[in-house]
């Protein structure tokens, strides 16, 4: 039996790295961290560097000390400063940077997009006038500091628009968008587009994603971005959200993934938010993939692995980054130094010990640091090859995404 393998060369650079928003928080509060053997580590970004990483993300509040007081207890405090002196640190580190703009006073999600509390009183057009002005000031400043982002978020999960009306409102008058309707859509495009515009003014050569979470629904996914494309909406990444406990196994991904790179050839794809639980899973996740990827190190580093194995048979997918990578309450004294009020059980470093997870040393294997790119595979009999799986499993044949064969990383279509 003679099988054959397909190569896949990358045609751009790729990215991995997480959002680590919290670090600042974490530092300050005393939290320690140490490597896979249980060495301390002295400097994170440089560790995180040394593991292979290349990019990291950071969130942007409008005026976090507005926000309500159980949201900046899940860890809503990065205002304008906090954002220009980690972004800083990120890019001295020799790392690129993606900023997260919320365009809110906390959190921005597909369940809530509130405009900030000091721009409530503005009109439509005023509101298009000041998500120019505001991402200009802030591009500005990040550039002036030396924290110019690489990649800019306008807007986070933005599937049912941004800027809605205050949260004293009525949900009857929120102005959400819905894609494929024309309720308040030419209002939402034309802010996408402000923001957009002030992007390129500052920053020309950053790439601006849009950023969605409805993996788990294609049609409104194409939908969406099929909206984007005939108002004109300029951007150049398609960002998602992936959650395999709310979203779906790997096949509904692939599918989100296949679907975005038939319908939409000019845009590269970036998963900008993906975990998997190492400990506790909640008794209200959507899919239980437990049997699957057990609830631990070992589960955890499975997932990462299959994950990345399929997000490399895509070659338009260019990011992939970790939720709360830097989550660790290791070192705190939790009744007087906490970050957040509960711990985060999908992060990478154990909270109990302060040690780095496996999954973390797998996240190079996307960005193809140790020459998976360009590796060509000869056709050879199955009993000459010596085939295993990235975790070190001996295979009796070649599985779709990457192996190992006869000692080379290869690409298996």
């Amino acid at each position: 039996m003679i099988m054959v393998a397909m190569a896949v060369v990358a045609n751009a650079q790729r990215y991995a790295g997480g959002d680590i928003s919290l670090l600042t928080k974490y530092e300050e509060h005393g939290a320690k961290y140490f490597d896979h053997n249980g060495n301390a580590i002295t400097d994170l970004l440089t560790f995180f560097k040394s593991e292979g990483m290349n990019a990291m993300r950071v969130r942007l509040f409008v005026d976090p000390s507005k926000a309500p007081s159980d949201d900046k207890g899940e860890g809503v405090c990065q205002d304008l400063d906090y954002v220009k002196a980690l972004g800083k640190r990120i890019k001295d580190a020799g790392l690129k940077l993606m900023l997260d703009f919320h365009y809110s006073d906390s959190w921005a999600d597909p369940a809530e997009q509130f405009t900030p509390y000091s721009w409530t009183s503005l009109t439509d057009a005023q509101l298009q006038d000041k998500i120019y002005e505001y991402t200009k000031e802030v591009l500005e400043q990040m550039v002036a500091y030396g924290a110019a982002p690489d990649f800019i978020q306008t807007g986070n999960e933005i599937s049912y628009g941004m800027l809605w009306a205050g949260r004293s409102a009525s949900s009857s008058t929120w102005k959400k968008y819905y894609a494929g309707q024309s309720a308040n859509a030419s209002r939402f495009f034309s802010l996408l587009k402000k923001a957009g515009e002030a992007c390129r003014e500052i920053c020309p050569s950053a790439k601006i994603i849009l950023h969605t979470e409805r993996v788990a629904n294609i049609n409104y996914l194409k939908a969406y971005y099929n909206d984007m494309k005939t108002a004109g909406v300029d951007y150049d990444i398609i960002g998602l959200s992936y959650y395999p406990y709310w979203h779906g196994n790997l096949t509904q991904l692939e599918s989100a993934l296949t679907a975005m790179e038939t319908n939409f050839t000019d845009k590269d794809i970036m998963i900008v938010e993906v975990g998997y639980y190492h400990d506790w899973q909640p008794s209200d996740v959507t899919y239980d993939l437990s049997a699957t990827y057990p609830i631990n190190d070992a589960g955890q580093k499975a997932f990462t692995d299959d994950l990345i194995a399929k997000l490399l048979t895509h070659p338009k997918v260019k990011g992939l980054f970790w939720w709360m990578m830097e989550a660790n309450e290791y070192g705190l004294d939790w009744s007087t130094q906490r970050v957040t009020d509960n711990w985060y059980n999908a992060g990478l470093f154990d909270n109990q010990t302060g040690k780095a997870y496996s999954a973390l040393s797998s996240l190079k294997d996307f960005v193809g640091t140790s020459g998976i790119d360009g590796i060509t595979y000869n056709p050879t009999s199955d009993t000459q090859s010596r085939v295993y799986s990235l975790s070190g499993q001996k295979l009796s044949a070649p599985r779709r995404g990457v192996n190992i064969i006869n000692g080379k990383k290869v690409i298996w279509k």
